[in-house]
């Protein structure tokens, strides 16, 4: 059921690879989020963002040097949830994807982390996510058990970019989106009673 604010969802693209599969996933997740109405949708493609690869530590206000990373963080503490949309890589998540996260720090905290994961393998992405929640923990976010998986994923995307198994993929997504508002509402209102302390 919608909410009276919808929440805001930041969609995060974990791949910077040339020929990544993750625009397909991220596009058509981001199309299954948008057609709910308690949501707002920020696409955050990493591969855009243009982070710089040396970072200083935000000053005294939690403030940041790059102006790349301040646009990045704006983004990051804007929104209310996220989704973490990651491939696996040798067993593991992207270096690209950990330099983001590693961009900034207290933007993360006290919302929920959902992860979609994708694979060419039959992991279907099962250890890159493994290996992000206590990333996301250390972070002090919180993630979620549930996440949605594609193994073999070039072969379960038609031409047109939806999943040939459109009824499971869809359930799957409606679950964790569900769980992940459940979370953002909790976690928005104990926020607002009580400022969040690291």
């Amino acid at each position: 059921m919608p909410t009276a604010t919808p929440s805001r969802l930041a969609v995060i693209i974990g791949s910077t690879r040339e020929g990544r599969f993750g625009p397909v996933v991220a596009d058509w997740f981001v199309r299954q989020a948008r057609a709910r109405g308690d949501l707002v949708v920020d696409v955050v493609d990493i591969a855009e963002a243009r982070l710089p690869a040396a970072l200083s530590a935000p000053d005294e206000n939690g403030g940041y040097a790059s102006p790349e990373v301040r646009a990045y963080a704006e983004r990051i503490a804007a929104a209310d949830v996220f989704v973490v949309v990651t491939p696996e890589y040798n067993r593991g998540y992207p270096a690209a994807l950990k330099h983001a996260i590693d961009c900034v720090y207290a933007e993360w905290q006290a919302k929920p982390v959902a992860f979609v994961g994708y694979a060419g393998g039959m992991s279907g992405g099962i250890r890159a996510v493994e290996q992000l929640r206590p990333v996301f923990t250390e972070l002090h976010a919180v993630p979620l058990r549930d996440s949605v998986n594609f193994p073999h994923v070039h072969t379960r995307f038609g031409a047109d970019g939806e999943p040939l198994d459109a009824k499971e993929a869809e359930a799957a997504v409606k679950r964790l989106l569900d769980q992940l508002m459940w979370w953002g509402q909790a976690l928005h209102e104990a926020r607002t009673r009580r400022p969040y302390v690291a």
